[in-house]
C-alpha cells in the first residue's frame, strides 16, 4: 500500500514537472526577429495596411447609417471593437463638447472629406495602403491617400522649421522596434470621422514592432495637454500587402473635392 502511494506521488510530481517545463518553454520562446537590412537594422520595407474601422471611430462603436440616406447602405459605418487602450479618450470638459459638435457635423468639418493630408497617426489606419522604404540615414513613409509622404530622420534629433500636416519625425531603434517621435503637427487634422481631434500641442510617439514576416504591431501614444487630461494610446496590427505586383497607386483625391472647396469661388457663366 505504502509503495503504491509512493509511486502515485512520484508520478504526480513527474507530471507536474513536465507541465512546468512545457509552460516555461512557451514563456521563454524567443520573440520574433525580423530579417535585417544591409546595415543590420530590422527590415520593415514593404507595403502595409491596417484592416479595421478605426478611421470611422477609434473607440468601439456599432454600425451606423451613412451621411446620405438616399444611398442606403453605401457609406454606412462599419462596426468596430476600438483600438484605444481602455476604450476611453480622456478629453478635458471643453474639448469633449467640441468633439461632440465635430461628430454631429463631420461631413462638413472632417479634413478627410476635403482631401487634406491626414496627419499622424490617422494616415496609418486610413483604409488605404502605405509603404515603408528604409535608407541608411532616413526612412521614407509614403501613403496612397492624397500622395502624403513623410521622412523619418534616423540621425541626431532635429527640430522642425514650422508646423505641417504630416509633422516632424525623428526616429530611433529600440531592439526590434522602430520608435518615431512626431511633433509640429498642424491642429487642422482629426483622428477619425467621429470627430476626435487635437490641438497644435499634439505629440505622438509611434512604435512599429515586427511580429511575423507579414505583420507589424503599431502603437501610438497621444499627448496633448490642451485637449486631453493625460496621455492615451492606440494599438493595432498592420498587414503586409502580399499580392503579386503590390504597389501604391496614384490617388490624388483633391480633384474630387474641388467643387466642395472652391465651388462658391468659381466664375458663373454669363447669360
Amino acid at each position: 500500500m505504502r509503495n503504491a502511494l509512493r509511486r502515485a506521488v512520484i508520478a504526480s510530481m513527474a507530471g507536474g514537472i513536465v507541465l512546468l517545463a512545457a509552460t516555461l518553454g512557451v514563456a521563454q520562446a524567443p520573440a520574433y526577429r525580423a530579417p535585417r537590412t544591409a546595415d543590420g537594422k530590422p527590415n520593415l520595407n514593404g507595403i502595409w495596411q491596417a484592416l479595421n474601422s478605426a478611421n470611422w471611430d477609434l473607440q468601439g462603436h456599432a454600425a451606423g447609417k451613412g451621411p446620405v440616406a438616399s444611398l442606403g447602405a453605401v457609406f454606412s459605418v462599419p462596426p468596430g471593437l476600438g483600438v484605444v487602450d481602455g476604450d476611453e479618450i480622456p478629453y478635458l470638459p471643453a474639448a469633449a463638447a467640441k468633439k461632440k459638435d465635430n461628430q454631429a457635423n463631420w461631413v462638413k468639418l472632417d479634413p478627410e472629406v476635403k482631401c487634406y493630408l491626414p496627419g499622424v497617426p490617422r494616415a496609418t489606419y486610413l483604409p488605404y495602403p502605405f509603404q515603408i522604404v528604409q535608407g541608411p540615414q532616413n526612412i521614407l513613409i509614403s501613403y496612397e491617400f492624397a500622395g502624403a509622404v513623410r521622412t523619418v530622420n534616423m540621425g541626431a534629433p532635429t527640430k522642425a522649421p514650422g508646423d505641417s500636416w504630416m509633422g516632424w519625425s525623428n526616429g530611433r531603434w529600440e531592439g526590434e522596434t522602430l520608435v518615431v517621435d512626431v511633433t509640429s503637427l498642424m491642429e487642422d487634422t482629426w483622428f477619425d470621422r467621429a470627430g476626435n481631434f487635437h490641438s497644435d500641442a499634439l505629440h505622438v510617439v509611434e512604435r512599429y514592432t515586427p511580429r511575423s514576416a507579414d505583420t507589424l504591431m503599431y502603437e501610438a501614444t497621444i499627448t496633448d495637454p490642451k485637449v486631453f487630461s493625460r496621455p492615451w494610446k492606440i494599438s493595432m496590427p498592420l498587414y503586409r500587402r502580399v499580392e503579386k505586383n503590390a504597389r501604391l497607386l496614384e490617388y490624388k483625391c483633391v480633384e474630387f473635392a474641388e467643387e466642395l472647396l472652391y465651388g462658391p469661388l468659381s466664375k458663373k457663366p454669363s447669360n
